[in-house]
C-alpha cells in the first residue's frame, strides 16, 4: 500500500514539475514576444509601397464620373520595435529609417512625429480643397482657421505639446498667422503671456515666457494653420485612420478637380502620383519616392506623376535601371499637372 502511495506521489510531483516547466517556458516565450514587438527603437521599418484609389475617399455632391482613377502612392511603414528592426536585417525588401530624420527637435518622440504627420494630412487636404475648387471656379470660403503647434523647441522649456490648438494669448484670438505675428512682435523678450490651448478636446491655460531670436519675439514653437472650408458643391473627405502625411496632396487635388469638372481628366487611365501641395499651389518634394514608384508599377498604373527636381531625377534613374513600363510625368505646380494630363488626350 505504501509503495502505491509513493508511486502516486512521485507521479503527481513529476506532473507538477512538468507543468511548472511548461508554464515557465510559456512565460519566457510571452516575455520575449513582448520585448520583440513592444520594445521601441528609434526607427521606422519600410516594408514596401503601393497605390490606392484616392477617389474612394472623396465624396463630392453631384460629382462627375471618370473612366480611369487617381491613385495615391504610399509607403508602408512599421513604427519601430525590436522585432521588426531585427527582421529588417534578414528580409531583403525591408529597410530602416532613423526616426531622427522626421524630428524637428531632438526632444521629440515617435508620438510627436505621428501627430505632426496626421496634421500634415489635414493641411494637405485643406490645400487640396482650396485649389481644386478655385481652379474649377466653384464656391469655396473659409469658415474656420485653426493654428496648431507642430513642434516645440526644447531649449525654451515651455508647456506646449505637439498637436495643441492655439486659442488665445492674453485673451486675444487670431484668425491667421499674420495676426499672431503682428501681435507677438508688440511684446518684449522675457515677458510672460497667458496662453490658452485646446488639447485632447480640453481647454488648458498656462503662462509661458517669450524669447528673442534673430531680432524677432517668439514663443519657442513652430506653428501651422489649417483652414476649414464651406463649399458648393459640398465635399467630404474620408481617409483611413492609418493614413497620414502630406504626400497625397497633389493626387487628392486632381481627384477633387476631376469630380468638379466635366470631361475625364484621367483619360481612362490608371494614374498614380505623389507630391505635396503647398498653399501657393506648388508641388513639393517627398521622401520614399523609390518605394512609391515601384508600388505604382506593381499596381499596374499607367502614369506616375512626380515632383520636378530631385524626385523626378531619382525616378528616371530607377525606371532605366529596372526597365519599368510606367510613364513618368514631372510636375511643378497644380496647374502644370492639370495641363499635362489634358495633353495626354
Amino acid at each position: 500500500m505504501l509503495k502505491k502511495i509513493n508511486s502516486i506521489l512521485k507521479k503527481i510531483i513529476k506532473e507538477i514539475k512538468e507543468f511548472i516547466i511548461t508554464e515557465y517556458k510559456f512565460l519566457i516565450s510571452c516575455f520575449l514576444i513582448l520585448i520583440l514587438f513592444y520594445y521601441p527603437v528609434n526607427y521606422y521599418i519600410v516594408v514596401g509601397g503601393g497605390i490606392s484609389d484616392v477617389g474612394k475617399r472623396i465624396e463630392v455632391e453631384d460629382s462627375y464620373e471618370s473612366l480611369g482613377s487617381f491613385n495615391m502612392s504610399y509607403v508602408s511603414q512599421i513604427v519601430g520595435t525590436l522585432g521588426p528592426y531585427l527582421l529588417s536585417y534578414i528580409i531583403p525588401t525591408w529597410d530602416r529609417e532613423s526616426a531622427d530624420l522626421y524630428k524637428y527637435d531632438t526632444s521629440e518622440n515617435i508620438d510627436d512625429i505621428e501627430m505632426r504627420s496626421n496634421l500634415s494630412l489635414l493641411s494637405a487636404n485643406s490645400n487640396a480643397i482650396y485649389w481644386a475648387y478655385k481652379l474649377a471656379n466653384k464656391e469655396c470660403k473659409i469658415v474656420d482657421t485653426n493654428i496648431y503647434i507642430i513642434s516645440v523647441i526644447s531649449k525654451y522649456n515651455s508647456q506646449f505639446k505637439v498637436g495643441d490648438i492655439l486659442l488665445e494669448i492674453n485673451g486675444k484670438s487670431f484668425d491667421n498667422l499674420v495676426e499672431y505675428q503682428n501681435y507677438i512682435q508688440t511684446l518684449k523678450e522675457q515677458d510672460f503671456v497667458k496662453v490658452k490651448v485646446l488639447r485632447d478636446n480640453k481647454e488648458i491655460e498656462f503662462d509661458t515666457k517669450l524669447y528673442s531670436e534673430n531680432g524677432r519675439i517668439i514663443m519657442g514653437v513652430y506653428l501651422q494653420t489649417i483652414n476649414e472650408y464651406e463649399t458648393n458643391p459640398k465635399i467630404d473627405l474620408k481617409f483611413e485612420t492609418d493614413e497620414s502625411g502630406p504626400s497625397a496632396g497633389l493626387i487628392t487635388t486632381l481627384s477633387i478637380y476631376d469630380k468638379l469638372t466635366k470631361g475625364d481628366l484621367t483619360n481612362s487611365l490608371k494614374i498614380a502620383g505623389t507630391g505635396t501641395l503647398e498653399a501657393d499651389g506648388t508641388v513639393g518634394q517627398i521622401g520614399g519616392v523609390k518605394y512609391k514608384l515601384l508600388g505604382a508599377e506593381a499596381g499596374d498604373a499607367d502614369v506616375f506623376l512626380v515632383p520636378a527636381g530631385e524626385n523626378y531625377d531619382e525616378c528616371v534613374k530607377i525606371k532605366e535601371e529596372k526597365n519599368l513600363k510606367i510613364k513618368l510625368i514631372k510636375v511643378s505646380n497644380i496647374e502644370d499637372a492639370i495641363k499635362k494630363l489634358e495633353e495626354l488626350k
